[in-house]
């Protein structure tokens, strides 16, 4: 794959002179069409051998085109509050809306590339890292994101001479850094490890292009003629994009089971007894979050449910319990044209807390299996492959140490009733109740199987659904409290653990070899 791009590419000055005008102008005309178009974004991930021009190429686009629609994100080693998230939070969040360009210069590729490379990862990790590049990738495209990746490679004897070139000339020798020098050194075990990533990430989806950079004049006008190519493709309706569906198709069960009604919904418990449980359910809640452990962890608590179940009110006996600097309720709406113009999660990866905070979702990324499932909202193939996006985005929260604690409050629809009408009587609760929860009642059954299925797809080892019988609300409040703080516990211990198996006798008694 590198050797064809080893070799030494040239355009003629007076060739580079006669199309370089065409293309700029063509160039920014794409631009402009996609501005107005508005229907998805561009996004240009630029990787590859240090001095192969690679930086050239990013501000060359810039001259090119109107630098006011292109978003350029250039990402070295993360920043302390980036650290305290997933790996990709910081992608997710520099990503462009719709109608704009980004290009991203070190991205979700690189770190994976130099650990494996420095020995400070396995083989199997670096599998996986390439796993969740995948998912991420496809997800993206699904999106509806164009997605064009660039490799730019130099031979070992090429990347020399270019880095004695820039080095000599005082114009461009702050170009090169003691860092280079020290990445050619280990060429060779990049290459080693490069050429199988580039092959294994290279998707029928998002390909890699690579690129000679031996030639400034060959690869810029390579990049251009391919980023126009791409942009016109789209813009010009001549593919329209797919949203293959690469979920197997949802069908009964042949067992008839039904997880909500299968719930006792009439829960016993008086008030007198409700009251003497809560305050010391909040009270071992409040213990369990100043612990010092927390630090190294944070809390993500997903609230979903029938209208009117309760939701709001369990999840104010759990604040009530926290220091209000240490936690963010989110209310989740329909989105705004700033999350329209994004991929569906976007909205949700950019609230998730940094250690030793709790993020409380209030209706959640649930929606759109849920509510833009039964709505039809989007596509079938939209909510379809949405259960193997969440699982895959609540996985990486779980390898972050991010605990995910998610609720489903279930009341009958003869209590929903009761309580639709008794929020109508009271003035201070009138803002409760609106049409379009009458308008949700008469979907009932299509709710209920949508609920099912969402379980039953997206309840996983790292990401429990906790079934609350919420009947009786005092009886779902202390469910909810009980089940976080039993969670909390379980996740603080999971901390600790691996300070306790030290010796080999240690290691022996805890079951580890």
């Amino acid at each position: 794959m590198f050797e064809s791009a080893s070799l030494s590419h040239r355009i003629e000055k007076a060739a580079y002179k006669r199309e370089e005008p065409k293309l700029r102008q063509a160039l920014l005309n794409a631009q402009y069409d996609l501005k107005q178009n508005g229907k998805f974004t561009t996004l240009i991930l630029i990787a590859g051998v240090e001095g192969a021009g690679k930086g050239e190429m990013v501000n060359l686009l810039n001259e090119w085109m109107d630098p006011r629609h292109i978003e350029v994100h250039g990402f070295s080693e993360p920043s302390d509050e980036e650290k305290e998230r997933p790996r990709v939070w910081r992608y997710w969040r520099a990503l462009p809306p719709k109608g704009k360009i980004g290009v991203f210069f070190g991205a979700w590729h690189t770190q994976p590339i130099v650990n494996r490379v420095m020995g400070l990862s396995s083989e199997g990790q670096f599998d996986q890292e390439i796993s969740e590049i995948l998912r991420l990738e496809r997800m993206l495209v699904d999106e509806g994101v164009l997605l064009l990746k660039f490799w730019f490679h130099l031979s070992r004897p090429q990347q020399k001479k270019r880095l004695h070139e820039l080095e000599k000339d005082p114009v461009t020798s702050w170009r090169v850094t003691k860092n280079d020098w020290i990445l050619f050194k280990n060429y060779d075990g990049f290459a080693k490890v490069c050429e199988p990533f580039v092959r294994k990430t290279s998707t029928a989806e998002a390909p890699w292009l690579v690129v000679s950079g031996a030639d400034a004049r060959y690869r810029s006008l390579t990049v251009g003629r391919t980023l126009l190519a791409a942009m016109r493709e789209r813009l010009d309706d001549k593919v329209v994009p797919q949203l293959p569906d690469r979920t197997p198709p949802l069908l009964p069960a042949i067992d008839k089971l039904n997880v909500l009604r299968a719930l006792q919904l009439d829960q016993d418990l008086s008030k007198n007894a409700y009251t003497k449980q809560l305050e010391e359910l909040q009270g071992r809640l409040n213990r369990l979050f100043r612990d010092p452990r927390m630090k190294q962890m944070s809390v993500v608590g997903v609230f979903e449910g029938n209208d009117a179940a309760g939701k709001g009110g369990a999840i104010r006996r759990i604040t009530g319990a926290l220091d209000a600097r240490a936690y963010q309720t989110i209310s989740v709406a329909a989105p705004t044209e700033e999350e329209r113009a994004q991929p569906y999660l976007w909205r949700f990866w950019r609230h998730i807390p940094r250690r030793g905070r709790f993020a409380i979702f209030d209706r959640s990324w649930y929606g759109r299996v849920l509510v833009e499932r039964v709505e039809g909202f989007c596509q079938e193939a939209d909510w379809m492959r949405a259960y193997s996006e969440i699982n895959d985005f609540e996985q990486q929260l779980a390898q972050h140490n991010v605990l995910v604690v998610k609720f489903w409050l279930a009341t009958s629809k003869e209590e929903q009733y009761r309580r639709f009408k008794a929020r109508e009587k009271v003035a201070f609760k009138r803002f409760k109740i609106t049409a379009e929860d009458w308008r949700n009642r008469k979907k009932w059954d299509q709710y209920e199987t949508a609920v099912c299925d969402m379980v039953d797809r997206t309840s996983t080892n790292v990401a429990l659904w906790t079934l609350v019988e919420a009947n009786n609300k005092y009886y779902a409040r202390l469910k909810v409290l009980r089940t976080m703080a039993d969670a909390v516990e379980a996740a603080l211990a999971r901390i600790d653990k691996p300070k306790k198996s030290r010796t080999k006798k240690d290691r022996v008694k805890n079951g580890r070899k």
